[in-house]
């Protein structure tokens, strides 16, 4: 009790001392309640939960490696390239991708056996991250759950009822929805952070065909929680034609996405 009690104090001085914050992303003055060590905890009390609703983690230290090492060269060039982050696959069979605050970023088992190369890992990675940087997921929880419940569930030590209320929280912010604004936003800082960290920005949009084409198939769980692609490879072709045609070729890690994905994906 006395240490629920403790991390709600430092909870209750945290959001008092917080106020306007600079989107570093747009340069804009956005107002957040909360400081940003609650994302970094939000982040790390609610990811193991997460983990376990989606199957868990996969099996295999080289394709975690691997998606670590292009994920942290894709953070390593974002407006908070000072965070810590974490990229985790998951064992679940949809087509997904979702990042919880603080640094956390999960991709499905479904959604890396349809990337092609290393250049669209980034291109997913580089948008989750982008929603981090811009602290989106964490308005957006606190906006639609609350902060303060958040908090008081993750807060919880016993297997009582705080447990289960945690696990609920969990299944809503798997379900939690962007604007499209927070998505074009998100888009285009991704596609920036792919270029800066080598990778050819066309593979964004084609990561984006490929998910319209599997989308038309049937439903994926992909577009319960982002927009339609459709709009979105509009503004993303134009920005790279404006900013990146006259770029020299970069890269799109075909043979190594195989063998770091691909290969160990093809007995599962």
């Amino acid at each position: 009790m006395r240490g629920k009690f403790g991390f709600l104090t430092t909870s209750l001085i945290l959001c008092l001392c917080a106020g306007c914050a600079i989107n570093p992303i747009t340069g804009e003055d956005e107002l957040m309640l909360f400081g940003e060590q609650q994302d970094f905890e939000i982040g790390r009390k609610y990811a193991p939960e997460v983990e376990k609703q989606m199957g868990g983690r996969i099996d295999n230290d080289a394709l975690q490696n691997y998606m670590n090492t292009v994920g942290q060269k894709t953070a390593a060039v974002s407006h908070r390239r000072s965070w810590e982050y974490h990229f985790t696959a998951l064992e679940h069979d949809s087509l997904n991708a979702f990042a919880l605050p603080g640094g956390y970023i999960f991709l499905t088992k479904g959604m890396l056996k349809e990337l092609t190369t290393e250049a669209q890992l980034s291109a997913i990675l580089g948008h989750e991250v982008a929603h981090i940087v811009a602290r989106d997921t964490a308005a957006l929880m606190s906006r639609q759950i609350g902060m303060d419940l958040l908090l008081a569930a993750a807060a919880s030590q016993t297997k009582s009822q705080g447990v289960v209320t945690a696990a609920q929280l969990a299944t809503q912010i798997l379900g939690l929805k962007f604007t499209r604004e927070d998505e074009r936003v998100a888009d285009l800082a991704g596609l920036g952070y792919m270029v800066r960290a080598g990778y050819n920005p066309n593979e964004m949009v084609e990561t984006m065909q490929m998910l319209e084409r599997k989308n038309t198939v049937r439903p994926i769980e992909f577009f319960s929680t982002h927009p339609s692609p459709q709009n979105r490879m509009t503004y993303l072709r134009a920005r790279i034609e404006a900013r990146y045609r006259d770029l020299p070729i970069l890269k799109d890690g075909k043979d190594e996405y195989c063998v770091g994905i691909l290969d160990h994906l093809k007995d599962e």
